[in-house]
Parts: structure tokens; C-alpha cells; sequence
């Protein structure tokens, strides 16, 4: 989902900046391909469940290519566990890191020079799995559930900026994640088939044009959510 939005927003006129983790490759790649639309990009390490690295990330990206006017907290986990008990602390403390907190350090870093400019976007990558449950469990429910809630909050305190946050709340999109569930089966899913990583890229790019869209969850799960 990180390359096609990254490649969408591109095709669109913006320069990307891409925070990996350790797949360098798989960076560089999506690097190439955003150059070879005629924008810039540039590749930046940083494990983002540490606040310390999430919070060096922005200055870092500003350096390369300017203040981000658009920013996409879209690093997760989803560690399935057969039964509760194994859901120890550790596994709560490092999804929670990863999948929300990550999200509400960099937003705090990117946003004084969008409030600044009077002009940016967030945009949340939050599951199905906030509003249902979800089948990987409640610790991934709950890390989903608070980016909902991260987006009102922020939506709330910057929206006379010129700021807009949004979510997008998906469910069994395309994606290395989605054959390790369990539950993944395209019969589950009201059209009938598992969404692309371009549709929800799609989204994206309707969430960073739009000024008037703020505060808002956007649904993406193929009819899943009203069915549930």
C-alpha cells in the first residue's frame, strides 16, 4: 500500500519521500519509479515504533526535499496469535508503537510547518478491524481503533489551519499482510473479490486534494462493514 500511494501521489505532481524499516530494496524501488515520473524522491530509514527515530524522520525528510505538505502514517503490524493468552504484553506494547503511536509522533512533527504554510494533509491508515473487531485481535483492533480516534483529535485542533486529517478504515486489500490471515477468503467480501493496493491509493489521493474533507473515516472494504 506504501508504494502505490507513494506512486500515486507522485503521478500527481508531489516529490515522496519513503520511510522504510530494513526492506533498503524495496525503497529504492518505489525511489526509481517516482523519479521516472519526472519527481523527486529520496529513501529514509527510520524504525518508526521509536519515537525517537519517528521524530528525527521529519526534520531528516526536510533536509531533502522541504517541510512534507502531506503526510501518510501508514507503517503496521498485525501479529495473529492463536490464543489471547499469547497476546503478552510485549506484542500489545510493540503494535501499539508501531501502528499508533508512530502515526501521533510524526503528525506532531510535520504539523508546525503545515500550520505555518496554512496549508497540509494527514491521512491515517486505520482497518476494518477498528470498527468490527477485526480477526487478528484486540490489540490490533485497538491500535486501528485509536487511529480513528487520533483523527478526530487532530482534525479537530488544526481545522482552521488549512490542515485536514483523515482515515482510511480497509479491510483484505492485496497485500503481503493480507495471506497471512486466516480469514482471508474474497467470499467474504460482498463484490466478491479482495480490493488493490491502487484503490486504496485512489483514496489517498482524493484525501490530499481535498480541502473540505476532514475528520473523516473513509470506508474501503468491499461492502464488508455495512454487512457486518
Amino acid at each position: 500500500m506504501g508504494r502505490a500511494i507513494a506512486v500515486a501521489l507522485a503521478a500527481n505532481g508531489a516529490d515522496v519521500a519513503v520511510n522504510f524499516h530494513t526492506r533498503a530494496d524495496a525503497a529504492a524501488e518505489v525511489v526509481e519509479r517516482i523519479e521516472a515520473l519526472g519527481r523527486r524522491a529520496v529513501a529514509v530509514q527510520a524504525d518508526v515504533a521509536d519515537p525517537a527515530e519517528a521524530s528525527a524522520l521529519v526534520p531528516r525528510v526536510t533536509e531533502a526535499l522541504g517541510a512534507p505538505d502531506i503526510l501518510v502514517n501508514n507503517a503496521g503490524i498485525g501479529v495473529r496469535a492463536e490464543r489471547l493468552e499469547l497476546r503478552d504484553l510485549d506484542t500489545w506494547n510493540r503494535t501499539l508503537a508501531t501502528n499508533l503511536t508512530s502515526a501521533f509522533v510524526l503528525t506532531q512533527a510535520a504539523l508546525p510547518a503545515m500550520r505555518a504554510r496554512r496549508w497540509g494533509r494527514i491521512i491515517n491508515i486505520s482497518s476494518l478491524a477498528a470498527q468490527t473487531g477485526g480477526s487478528v485481535g484486540p490489540h490490533y483492533a485497538a491500535s486501528k481503533a485509536g487511529i480513528i480516534g487520533l483523527t478526530h483529535g487532530f482534525a479537530t485542533v488544526v481545522v482552521k489551519d488549512g490542515v485536514t486529517v483523515n482515515a482510511i478504515a480497509m479491510a483484505l486489500i492485496e497485500t503481503d499482510m493480507l495471506h497471512t490471515a486466516v480469514l482471508a477468503d474474497p467470499g467474504r467480501i460482498p463484490v466478491g473479490r479482495f480490493g488493490t493496493v491502487d484503490e486504496v491509493a485512489d483514496v489517498a489521493v482524493l484525501l490530499a486534494t481535498n480541502a473540505y474533507m476532514t475528520g473523516q473515516t473513509v470506508s474501503l472494504n468491499g461492502g464488508m462493514y455495512y454487512t457486518s
